[in-house]
């Protein structure tokens, strides 16, 4: 028999889920590094996030790669982290990392498009779904060399990947990560319409 939920016993431990997988997301490792390499602010550099993307403006990769990895480790160690507390955990861990970059109270909410944390958590709900995701991106980058599009058609294709090799529940959280990335990226949306959008290595993001 399966018993239905009790979210005044799970409320506390859900919110603390959230609360501190907020907190590890919202760790600006692009902003962190970028300081201590010497490179000032990196919000006033390029387009001003806080992403790898921008990072490699400053002209140094591994510093870019480094955000990389970085921003990436701590959506898919919030999930993998929680998933020990249970699948529900783990969604809710997701959803906090995934805010806490995208809105992180240290820089007053202003922070990055979540597309290297967004890809770390869905590595950590589904490693074979987050494989596709990141080819996705890989390959879009590769032929259009848009670092905005590989982002929204990695997303745009992360349920689909999602339905394939996990649940429904994963999938649909996936959708809800969609839509976020996707609202991050609405001036890069304009600037493809128009044609006025920079390729990788371009001034904006």
């Amino acid at each position: 028999m399966i018993y239905p939920i009790s979210w005044a016993h799970a409320a506390p431990y859900l919110g603390a889920a959230f609360a501190l997988a907020y907190l590890l997301g919202s760790i600006p490792f692009g902003l962190i590094l970028t300081r201590l390499a010497g490179h000032g602010d990196i919000r006033e550099i390029g387009s001003g996030n806080i992403g790898a993307t921008n990072v490699l403006r400053t002209g140094s990769k591994p510093l870019a790669a480094l955000t990389l990895l970085l921003d990436g480790g701590k959506g898919a160690a919030a999930v993998l982290i929680a998933a020990h507390w249970g699948p529900d955990i783990a969604i809710v861990a997701a959803l906090g990392a995934l805010v806490g970059h995208l809105f992180p109270v240290w820089l007053r909410f202003r922070g990055g498009k979540g597309v290297a944390t967004g890809l770390g958590i869905l590595l950590g709900l589904s490693w074979p779904a987050g494989a596709l995701a990141c080819v996705t991106w890989l390959a879009v980058a590769g032929l259009a060399r848009y670092s905005s599009l590989s982002a929204l058609v990695s997303f745009a294709l992360a349920p689909v990947w999602l339905w394939q090799f996990a649940d429904p529940q994963k999938m649909e959280f996936s959708l809800l990560m969609a839509v976020l990335v996707w609202l991050r990226h609405t001036g890069n949306i304009r600037r493809l319409l128009t044609g006025t959008e920079p390729r990788i290595g371009g001034g904006r993001e």
